[in-house]
């Protein structure tokens, strides 16, 4: 159900100071089983699985495995989905790696990277959240340059739903604070300096000189070299 322009300013303005609990729970009670969490297990995912495990444990959990996920990450799904007992759903695109191969060509993610992502990401998503009423993701607004006015809540025109992003406020700092207080798991690719993480024919570590030298960007490392930014998620349609 599409909600108005001016309702949501009002929520956002109400939530600009509030936590990410407060946040979280208002989304639970707001729309119950109609909530799902979407996540890839980035830092700011497992704090949100972690707040979320001690307000509404049985949350769908949605995680796209594109099949070409670093073996941290699979390890990393394994470790939070059993510590947390998630209602955890790995959603796959309709075409194996070998089956895209032979439809598109070896290595699309070379050459056309965004309809890799529209394949095995955005598609996927786009089957995987019929149903619901709202999405959690991990925005913020330090992330990058394109996610700096990202709101708390908005609705989301691609899915046609309402889209949550309880972090928007948090910085890098606050959400490694929080995880080392609860001693949360995380992908021990962050330790050899890869500050996101996504498939790996296409994210690389970024250097800590990259960040000395002016670049903040925490997401520098995919998609390296090239134009793109987003896999397309979190892109509003074209026209």
């Amino acid at each position: 159900m599409n909600i108005s322009p001016e309702t949501l300013s009002q929520i956002n303005q109400d939530f600009e100071a509030s936590s990410p609990q407060d946040i979280l729970r208002w989304a639970a009670e707001t729309y119950g089983d109609q909530l799902a969490v979407v996540t890839s297990f980035q830092p700011t995912g497992i704090v949100t699985l972690h707040m979320l495990s001690e307000i509404a444990p049985r949350t769908p959990v949605l995680t796209l495995d594109t099949e070409l996920l670093f073996p941290e990450t699979y390890a990393l799904m394994d470790t939070v989905e059993q510590r947390f007992a998630l209602n955890l759903i790995r959603v796959r695109p309709a075409q194996t790696v070998a089956q895209q191969a032979a439809a598109y060509g070896d290595a699309l993610w070379e050459r056309d990277p965004d309809q890799c992502c529209a394949l095995r990401k955005v598609a996927p998503l786009d089957q995987a959240l019929h149903g619901y009423g709202a999405w959690i993701a991990g925005l913020r607004r330090d992330q990058s340059e394109g996610r700096k006015v990202t709101p708390i809540v908005s609705w989301d025109a691609r899915y046609q739903m309402v889209k949550l992003c309880p972090f928007a406020t948090w910085t890098e700092d606050m959400i490694w604070t929080y995880l080392t207080a609860h001693e949360l798991p995380y992908n021990a690719l962050h330790d050899q300096q890869y500050t996101s993480i996504g498939c790996t024919h296409c994210t690389q570590p970024v250097s800590t000189g990259a960040f000395a030298g002016g670049t903040n960007d925490m997401r520098a490392g995919r998609w390296a070299n090239r134009g793109k930014t987003e896999c397309g998620l979190h892109v509003a349609p074209s026209a």
